[in-house]
C-alpha cells in the first residue's frame, strides 16, 4: 500500500507578482526548486496564509536569485503580491520507505531569500 506524505515545502514565500494573462502555473525561482528538491512541471498545492485560499497548480522555473514567486493564469485570481504562501509537494510512500523519510522544509525571508533549511 502506498500512502501520501509531505515531501518538500518552501514555507512563507511572498507573492511577488500575479499575472492573469499568462497560460497558468506558479513561476519560482531556481535557486528556491533546487533548495526545495522540486522540479519544473511538478505539481504543487499553494496555501495562502493571507487569505485562506489552497489550489493546486504546476511550476515553471524562474531565474536563479530572483526571488520570484509569480502566480499565472487563473491562479492570479486568488493571491494578491505581498501574500505568504506555503508551497507544498507531496510523494508516496510504502510503510517502509516512510520510515527514513524527511521532507525538504525551506524557510525563506521576506524577499524569498533562503534563512532555513
Amino acid at each position: 500500500m502506498l500512502l501520501e506524505f509531505l515531501n518538500s515545502k518552501i514555507h512563507r514565500a511572498t507573492v511577488t507578482d500575479a499575472n492573469l494573462n499568462y497560460v497558468g502555473s506558479i513561476t519560482i525561482d531556481e535557486d528556491l526548486l533546487a533548495a526545495a528538491n522540486m522540479q519544473e512541471w511538478q505539481k504543487v498545492e499553494i496555501l495562502d496564509v493571507n487569505n485562506g485560499e489552497r489550489f493546486q497548480t504546476y511550476i515553471i522555473k524562474g531565474k536563479a536569485g530572483s526571488g520570484e514567486i509569480c502566480l499565472n493564469g487563473a491562479a492570479a485570481r486568488k493571491v494578491q503580491p505581498g501574500d505568504k504562501v506555503i508551497i507544498v509537494t507531496y510523494a508516496q510512500f510504502t510503510p517502509e520507505e516512510i520510515k527514513n523519510h524527511k521532507p525538504t522544509i525551506v524557510i525563506v525571508d521576506d524577499n524569498n531569500k533562503i534563512i532555513n533549511q
